[in-house]
């Protein structure tokens, strides 16, 4: 403010000097904090699907209830269990991320690092989950050729169903990364991670 005969008037120069262009916060109208609402509950909806679906492909790989054969007999199977057991860890840790996210409108991690650690996760897990499925499905046919699934039914069964989940979770894995890689272009391009 400066005097002019008493009366203060407003200075022409901001008193507050910004340090570096993305210091300034983004406007958000009523209708984009809808629609970034909208979208985070998207993307919670899909880490839950990737952590149900990874979670029951453990589950019943470890769960098949067969004397012999057993699922760690198996490399490829030890292979399926790991992958999914990882990744229901990865997601559940996103899950928790984006409630943090929609309740309290920021980031866990700072906002570059968070749309970059959530892109390349996915990408990395969702591999993860294709190269296990793929051995996972090698093995059981190579199983089922031979005398083993005829004589314990169940392990195969249930080996079979969990490489299904596997797979579906994989696929939702594959969608969640094509979200964040949204996300990314987004801040490469406005510098948030969301297109207002």
């Amino acid at each position: 403010m400066t005097r002019n005969g008493g009366v203060e008037s407003p200075s022409p120069r901001p008193r507050i000097h910004q340090t570096h262009p993305h210091d300034t916060p983004h406007f958000h109208s009523t209708l984009s904090e809808r629609k970034l609402r909208r979208f985070n509950y998207f993307i919670l909806v899909f880490r839950l699907a990737a952590f149900c679906f990874s979670l029951s492909a453990a589950v019943f790989m470890i769960a098949a209830d067969s004397a012999s054969p057993r699922w760690y007999d198996f490399g490829a199977f030890r292979f399926v269990v790991a992958a999914n057991s990882i990744v229901a860890l990865y997601s559940l840790f996103e899950m928790v991320a984006s409630v943090w996210e929609i309740s309290r409108g920021s980031t866990v991690f700072p906002e570059s690092c968070q749309v970059w650690f959530d892109f390349g996760h996915d990408q990395v897990f969702a591999y993860l989950l294709l190269s296990a499925g793929s051995v996972g499905t090698e093995m059981a046919r190579q199983l089922s050729a031979i005398a083993t699934c005829t004589s314990s039914n169940a392990f195969c069964v249930q080996s079979d169903i969990a490489l299904a989940l596997g797979f579906a979770g994989f696929l939702v894995l594959m969608i969640s990364s094509l979200l964040s890689g949204f996300r990314v272009v987004c801040f490469i391009i406005n510098g948030s991670r969301f297109h207002l």
